[in-house]
């Protein structure tokens, strides 16, 4: 089955099963601690995800998010005093993000709406937006393609688009293939897909050349003004599971230039800027 193939639902339960960073934290879920663990978590291991997002800057303006997950970025733009409008597909996401609003008094300043952005329009009110973000989901969608032809629809001459979708040239994706695949290079999208995440079997994962992602906006009406590539992630996962932050002995020694020089350049985030022709 390819990825076109994959009925919308397979990914919805799959991150209803898990929703992303929902075990950032051993707090209670739904409590102020847990969230503020989960962002703090979130913000320690992604620093690039703040300036990307620059949410200071979308102060009183509206934001479109296309993918809430729990809701860390979401609660980020409306404490900066941006209109925000999310969706995610995964109702228990959005139950969550929700829960987030209400216990940081934010859920007036948050419209969410739970959905496929595939089909946005249906759901959505159709209205520009000054900035339209997603962070790390539309490469998970079986159609990314039909997600910006619904986006263009929400901007205006100056509506900015910045979106993240996964990095074909990276150092995860040369891991996966020569751990997880033993170098069956043959097979290497579905490869991606079952290990691109936390949660093992996701069903679809795209991933895009830098040529590739400029590619892709540009064909379906946003001008692409900036790309860059970021995080590569440094720690032992039985560590990390267990809230440790122990680097794998080959970046432990490392000089940090050096290591940041590898993420600019061979790093898993695909960062894309545009804006609206």
């Amino acid at each position: 089955m390819t990825f076109e193939q994959v009925p919308v639902g397979m990914v919805r339960d799959y991150w209803d099963a898990r929703p992303c960073n929902i075990r950032h934290s051993r707090k209670a879920i739904g409590t102020r601690e847990y969230f503020d663990e989960v962002e703090a978590r979130k913000y320690f291991v992604e620093p690039h995800i703040p300036v990307f997002a620059d949410f200071e800057r979308w102060r009183g303006k509206k934001v479109l998010e296309i993918g809430c997950g729990i809701g860390t970025d979401t609660i980020n733009f409306a404490r900066h005093g941006a209109q925000v409008t999310t969706v995610d597909l995964s109702e228990k996401s959005v139950q969550l993000a929700r829960m987030r609003a209400m216990v940081y008094g934010l859920r007036d300043d948050i419209r969410f709406c739970p959905g496929d952005a595939e089909e946005l329009s249906t759901f959505v009110p159709v209205e520009p937006y000054d900035l339209i973000y997603s962070f790390g989901v539309i490469h998970h969608t079986p159609h990314p393609e039909r997600v910006l032809e619904e986006l263009k629809k929400y901007t205006h001459p100056q509506t900015t688009l910045k979106i993240m979708v996964y990095h074909r040239r990276s150092y995860k994706v040369a891991r996966i293939l020569l751990t997880e695949g033993k170098g069956r290079f043959w097979n290497l999208e579905g490869m991606l897909a079952r290990n691109s995440e936390a949660q093992t079997g996701c069903p679809v994962t795209f991933t895009y050349t830098r040529k590739e992602g400029r590619k892709l906006l540009e064909k379906h009406g946003f001008r692409v003004k900036k790309t860059e590539v970021e995080h590569i992630f440094p720690y032992r996962i039985r560590d990390y599971v267990q809230y440790r932050y122990v680097k794998e002995w080959h970046w432990r020694w490392m000089p940090q230039r050096i290591f940041r020089a590898l993420e600019r350049r061979f790093g898993w985030h695909l960062l894309l800027i545009a804006e609206a022709c």
